[in-house]
């Protein structure tokens, strides 16, 4: 896991886009007929990345025309078309700026009315990664709590893409792009732990005060079910940037400032 504190917001977004270009540049090399899969991440966390990237695109420097885009998760029972679905809102964010077909946009789908319904359509989310080879690049933001997708605390760290009841402090968290708190869905659908370290990059982008003590344990703390995030300390080719305010809580600060710097510092 490489960890990488910059000092502003702006850079964190740049870094990371820079990151998220590369790795999708290197993926399938060498086969042509594949496509590269990239997983997207909501909330605001990574707005800013989504910027530098439909910029890299303007200039030429990335095309997602074939690349297929992987949701992390979905809310359960709002209706099709919904502003906040997820699917609305990757449509808004990536497809239009990052030019990625719609058609190739994969959102898990929470529309069941029942248990058995959503645990289907979970399994058939499952089954359309797997068949494009798995997810490439996956950008992840992470939660007060620590979660990442909608992995509450307490998720298997093996788990698969699944039905989950968020918290009530991610529904707190949440409930600024809702009208009312009350409007904020109880449940989703949500790739699974398991499923996102299988991912042959993450790429974690966290900015903020308010984030700075689920990265510490993210990043510092144990590997626990506890903090979902911790998870990322299994994965091989794991990038986590973050801002200096998000950095506060890390006690290992200059020792990851001196491996940044490579072979040079």
């Amino acid at each position: 896991m490489e960890i990488i504190v910059l000092p502003m917001a702006e850079e964190v977004a740049l870094r990371a886009a820079a990151i998220v270009t590369q790795a999708l540049a290197n993926a399938r090399e060498g086969d042509a007929k594949a496509s590269a899969t990239l997983g997207l991440a909501t909330g605001s966390s990574p707005l800013g990345l989504y910027r530098e990237l439909a910029r890299a695109r303007r200039s030429g420097r990335l095309d997602l025309t074939t690349v297929h885009g992987f949701a992390l998760d979905e809310y359960v029972g709002l209706p099709t078309g919904h502003l906040q679905s997820y699917r609305e809102v990757l449509t808004k964010e990536v497809c239009g700026p990052l030019g990625l077909d719609p058609a190739n946009l994969h959102v898990p789908d929470g529309s069941g009315s029942t248990l058995d319904e959503l645990d289907a359509a979970a399994a058939t989310y499952e089954h359309s990664i797997r068949e494009l080879g798995g997810i490439d690049v996956q950008i992840l933001g992470i939660g007060s709590n620590g979660h990442i997708g909608f992995n509450e605390p307490g998720s298997s760290l093996s788990s698969r893409t699944r039905v989950k009841r968020l918290s009530d402090r991610t529904r707190l968290d949440n409930a600024r792009f809702f009208a009312r708190p009350e409007d904020v869905p109880t449940h989703c659908v949500t790739q699974g732990l398991g499923t996102i370290l299988e991912a042959r990059a993450l790429v974690l982008v966290a900015t903020g005060l308010a984030k700075a003590a689920a990265v510490a344990a993210a990043v510092e703390g144990p590997l626990t079910a506890s903090c979902p995030a911790s998870v990322l300390q299994w994965h091989a080719r794991a990038w986590v940037v973050v801002d200096e305010a998000a950095a506060t809580g890390l006690r290992n600060r200059e020792y990851y400032a001196e491996a940044a710097a490579g072979l040079d510092g």
